[in-house]
């Protein structure tokens, strides 16, 4: 998908010349709005600052300065916009009425116009604020005001995404004009007022979590805009506290992993970027109003800005599913704001994100508007680093192919791995080794006692057949034991190919008619009729079942594995699969893994349970709670992080009613859903 570059910052040609000899105009100096301490993650109820958007009369100020001092890169990015024609007084803006575009960019109307006529009036409302010329005032007046006359509705697939992407470059002039130009009057304001809150805002307001994070990335910079414009405290409110806790794809922990890792890594390059670019400018204008959302959860959008940077400069990292090349070393107009923050303000350094925004400043537009260089006094601060306990990545499978191991029998992609077992069985047990490859079944794999599955890594993928139901591994015998499944990917769904788009097999999975998949289902008869399995390495993920059920099993350890994106509203419905489900088991060890992103349920949701320890585990983003521990004895909970859940991080319940009788150490639970005051209410005031 393009994008139009965000942020215009020009003079006229004429200027160059004399640039060096125009006057700067008295302003007062502006008096910074944040204390010593920084901005509150509690936005409070102190008044806006105006300006007070991309830009404050601070940061005005001190881009006016390099510019008169002919300072790089300033003065370079000044010159190099200076011709463009966007900032000449001859430019006219082509308003429509209505604006449409379609998914990735096709059948447009207007968008192109509109995005010209923003940057237009941002060159002019600079070259008015550093030149003093009345006359680029009036034309970014003009241009303002032409749209507000013409412009009704947006329409087509990417509607709101373009008004994510226009709203605050189109505040940004008024806002600028309101505080510096008198003369913009109150009429041209007024109109303008109406079109951002009659046309814009009805349409972002709700925000987009249903599309992938960069969408409401975008719409969250847009409504934060426009509550700062129209001083409306409870609109600003609703935007930090998305920021923080949105569902779907909304919140800075549901787009950033706790690796660094984001979202849409396993889509392209592109589209991470304009991610990270629009919650970086997100949190840049709540930061502008005494709001610090960029060190939210252990300065995790920094964290993301670095492993996308080190990933784009093509240098190897840890990730989960399959990340994407496309894209890759492409540098997007994304790195200046945060950069300036997490190196300048809060003297982090961040070598990565540097080298990026290196590449990318030959055509970048905001180095002028964004960047400010040192920050005196400030001190330099560690790398982010990944939440990572023990030395362990939770969930990390083995990179590169381990060899079959001795006396295995070995499957190759294609052949019947059922008769392999049934041999397995008949000989009482062994080791089978799954070939690098796809390999698929019609029914799922009936394990016999003293079993290993292994695997070749992610380079062995195992499913279901594409028409088939059910789970794919289960157990052949009601007193199944000795049972070990290691080294593999079990995937879900019907096709083990990745999506260009995550969020669109997700959209499926997501619905009770999805087909019935789940990955390892070990059910017993009774308590313990089942005993010793064993799971190390293994990733089971889009299930619309859960990625792995354990009733009856007694002496369960789950070392180093992934269970993701499974747990839908299949039969008997939503909330009644996840990513782990363990029930009616005793003696369960979960270490190092990674319970994340149930499309319906828990990350993990044991019941009934006589000793449970959950050692340096992560269980993030899921729909219900992160950990759920029911009528459970001898609890122990370790090291492990749950945040981004919609519902609690631990919830710990007896007889339905919440419970504390856990023994916790070193854990991090945050930004989750029950933390969060009215987060799902409408905006209606």
């Amino acid at each position: 998908m393009q994008r139009r570059e965000f942020m215009a910052g020009s003079a006229v040609a004429a200027m160059i010349a004399s640039i060096s000899g125009v006057t700067i105009r008295n302003d007062a100096q502006a008096q910074s709005h944040i204390d010593q301490q920084g901005p509150s993650i509690s936005s409070g109820h102190h008044a806006f600052v105006h300006p007070g958007i991309l830009q404050t009369r601070a940061d005005l100020e001190v881009m006016k300065k390099k510019i008169f001092s002919r300072e790089s890169p300033w003065f370079d990015k000044w010159t190099e916009l200076l011709a463009k024609p966007i900032s000449s007084l001859s430019f006219e803006p082509k308003p429509v009425t209505h604006v449409v575009r379609g998914a990735f960019g096709r059948s447009k109307v207007g968008d192109d116009e509109l995005h010209a006529s923003i940057d237009a009036a941002n060159s002019h409302v600079l070259q008015w604020y550093i030149g003093g010329d009345e006359a680029h005032a009036e034309k970014a007046a003009d241009i303002l005001d032409a749209w507000a006359r013409r412009l009704w509705d947006f329409d087509g697939n990417d509607a709101k995404l373009i008004a994510g992407w226009t709203g605050a470059l189109l505040c940004e002039p008024a806002e600028i004009l309101r505080a510096t130009y008198p003369k913009w009057g109150s009429e041209r304001e007024l109109r303008f007022r109406e079109l951002i809150t009659g046309v814009y805002l009805p349409l972002e307001r709700d925000f987009f979590p249903e599309a992938n994070g960069n969408w409401d990335g975008a719409i969250m910079q847009t409504v934060a805009a426009i509550a700062i414009f129209t001083d409306d405290r409870k609109l600003f409110e609703r935007v930090v506290a998305h920021y923080q806790f949105g569902i779907g794809n909304g919140g800075i922990t549901k787009y950033v992993y706790p690796s660094g890792q984001c979202a849409e890594s396993t889509r392209d390059m592109g589209h991470t970027q304009l991610g990270l670019g629009y919650f970086a400018l997100a949190a840049h204008v709540c930061w502008n109003q005494g709001v610090d959302l960029f060190s939210l959860a252990e300065n995790r959008l920094a964290l993301g800005f670095e492993y996308t940077s080190k990933y784009m400069l093509g240098e190897p990292v840890p990730y989960y599913g399959d990340i994407s090349e496309k894209g890759r070393g492409q540098f997007s107009d994304f790195y200046e704001v945060a950069y300036q923050h997490y190196r300048y303000v809060q003297g982090r350094s961040m070598p990565y994100t540097e080298k990026a925004m290196l590449q990318a400043r030959e055509h970048a537009r905001t180095t002028l508007t964004m960047y400010r260089g040192e920050v005196s006094g400030t001190p330099h601060r560690l790398l982010p680093a990944p939440f990572v306990k023990s030395g362990i990545l939770p969930g990390a499978l083995l990179v590169g192919t381990p060899p079959p191991p001795s006396g295995a029998i070995s499957v190759a992609a294609g052949a019947s791995i059922q008769s392999a077992l049934d041999a397995l069985g008949k000989s009482g047990g062994g080791v089978l080794f799954l070939q690098e490859g796809f390999h698929s079944t019609d029914q799922p794999l009936r394990l016999p006692s003293r079993v290993t599955i292994t695997g070749a890594g992610r380079g062995t993928i195992l499913s279901l057949a594409t028409d088939a139901t059910g789970y794919c591994i289960i157990a052949g015998l009601t007193d199944l034991h000795h049972i070990v499944l290691r080294d593999f990917v079990l995937e879900g769904w019907i096709t083990h190919t990745p999506p260009s788009d995550p969020n669109q097999d997700r959209r499926i999975r997501n619905t009770f008619q999805a087909p019935a998949r789940g990955g390892v289902q070990f059910l017993g008869e009774h308590e313990g009729s089942i005993n010793d399995v064993r799971m190390e390495r293994l990733t089971v993920r889009n299930c619309t079942l859960s990625a792995v059920e354990l009733e009856g099993v007694s002496g369960i350890a789950i070392e180093q594995c992934d269970f993701s994106d499974s747990g839908g509203r299949a039969v008997p419905g939503g909330g009644q699969h996840h990513n782990l489900r363990v029930h009616y088991c005793s003696d369960v060890l979960i270490r190092g893994s990674r319970m994340d992103t149930s499309i319906a349920g828990c990350g993990l949701s044991a019941r009934f349970v006589k000793k449970i320890e959950i050692d340096t585990c992560e269980a993030a983003r899921n729909v219900a709670a992160g950990l759920r521990i029911a009528d459970c004895d001898d609890i122990k909970i370790i090291s492990s992080l749950t945040e981004g859940n919609d519902g609690r991080g631990v919830e710990v319940l007896r007889l339905g009613e919440a419970v504390s009788q856990v023994d916790e150490s070193g854990n991090v639970s945050r930004l989750n859903g029950a933390d969060a005051k009215d987060r799902n209410r409408p905006y209606s005031d």
